[in-house]
């Protein structure tokens, strides 16, 4: 499948304005992921709607004094899809309700110059199948904020993405049971993507001010890419080496690891050796992005390869499948992307 289904929307105007025009435009996929996520939270947390608004309001306090604007384009967005402001609160605080029972995929990487000649970051996001209808591409245009390209869940305000300044971020889920009422970090992720530099978007992050683990892979057209594990007891960060960065979705600091207990998937340490091969073995300084789909595309180790599909061998929380790649040349300001795997697009 490609993106000629997922036209990109473009937001401008106020917090609200932006927020209820993302709601409006995109109504139908804001009503497919409240449908998936209720189920979700039923089926994996045995939690209610309702016990679902309750823990996501326990973060309003932090996003309020995170940053006030979040909270006016949660309201918009909620106006413009004709649903409830708690229903939307729920959903960009999914991942502080959902992911102690189930998880993202996710294989994430990074490459700079030595490597290459260029900046890059990519990635597969591996979820739902479900979720495959709720996909969008946004284009914010704020006053006084960096113009953003973000590819995600209908509803949620920040995921995986880049800026006009040429800040760029990946997301992998790390599933553990450390949680505060403290900024959703699909927030945070937000808070990256309207930085202006890497000092600026790593003091968004860091300080163990996200409410649950998480790790945000962040470059910059600037040459420089660092891997960060948050989590609200405790932040730890890698730095590449020879121009590469690569993540899945388990605990790699060893000093994280002893602050929070994970229960990571055998699959997520085959697709990070996969990937970090992979990685090692580009020559070429000259890439161009199809030489990156190419990776995303890799059946190594299938069931538990790069590539997810769906399979009679994972159940429960396991089953899971790539729902969207992206790759994004930092250096020259340009998002690929394509829906479902990146084997057919």
């Amino acid at each position: 499948m490609n993106t000629a289904q997922h036209a990109s929307i473009k937001l401008t105007g106020s917090s609200f304005e932006i927020g209820y025009q993302h709601g409006q435009k995109a109504k139908k996929q804001v009503l497919n992921s409240l449908q998936t996520y209720e189920k979700m939270f039923k089926e994996y947390a045995s939690m209610s709607w309702k016990e679902a608004i309750e823990k996501a309001s326990l973060h309003l306090h932090a996003i309020e004094k995170y940053n006030l604007s979040y909270l006016k384009e949660i309201e918009g967005l909620a106006k413009g899809a004709g649903v409830t402001f708690e229903d939307v609160l729920v959903l960009n605080a999914r991942s502080e309700i959902a992911l102690i029972n189930t998880m993202d995929g996710c294989t994430a990487f990074a490459l700079t110059p030595p490597k290459t000649t260029k900046t890059w970051l990519a990635q597969n996001w591996d979820w739902k199948g479900e979720q495959n209808d709720s996909i969008v591409h946004l284009e914010i245009k704020q006053e006084s904020l960096p113009a953003i390209q973000m590819i995600t869940e209908a509803g949620i305000i920040g995921k995986i993405g880049m800026n006009d300044r040429g800040i760029g971020v990946c997301l992998n889920a790390l599933v553990t049971d450390t949680w505060k009422p403290k900024v959703p970090i699909h927030l945070g992720l937000r808070a990256i993507l309207e930085s202006t530099t890497m000092e600026e978007a790593y003091a968004k992050v860091e300080k163990n001010q996200m409410a649950s683990a998480a790790h945000f892979l962040i470059a910059s057209k600037s040459e420089e890419m660092i891997s960060m594990e948050v989590s609200p007891v405790h932040t730890a960060e890698r730095r590449g080496s020879n121009g590469a960065l690569t993540h899945t979705n388990h605990i790699c600091s060893e000093n994280m690891k002893k602050e929070v207990k994970e229960d990571a998937l055998p699959d997520s340490f085959n697709r990070f050796s996969m990937v970090t091969k992979l990685v090692d073995e580009i020559k070429d300084k000259e890439i161009e992005k199809e030489n990156l789909f190419e990776i995303l595309s890799s059946h190594e180790n299938y069931p538990s390869s790069i590539c997810r599909h769906s399979s009679p061998a994972q159940v429960g929380r396991a089953k899971m499948e790539t729902v969207f790649s992206i790759v994004m040349n930092l250096t020259d300001n340009k998002l690929s992307w394509s829906i479902g795997k990146p084997c057919e697009r």
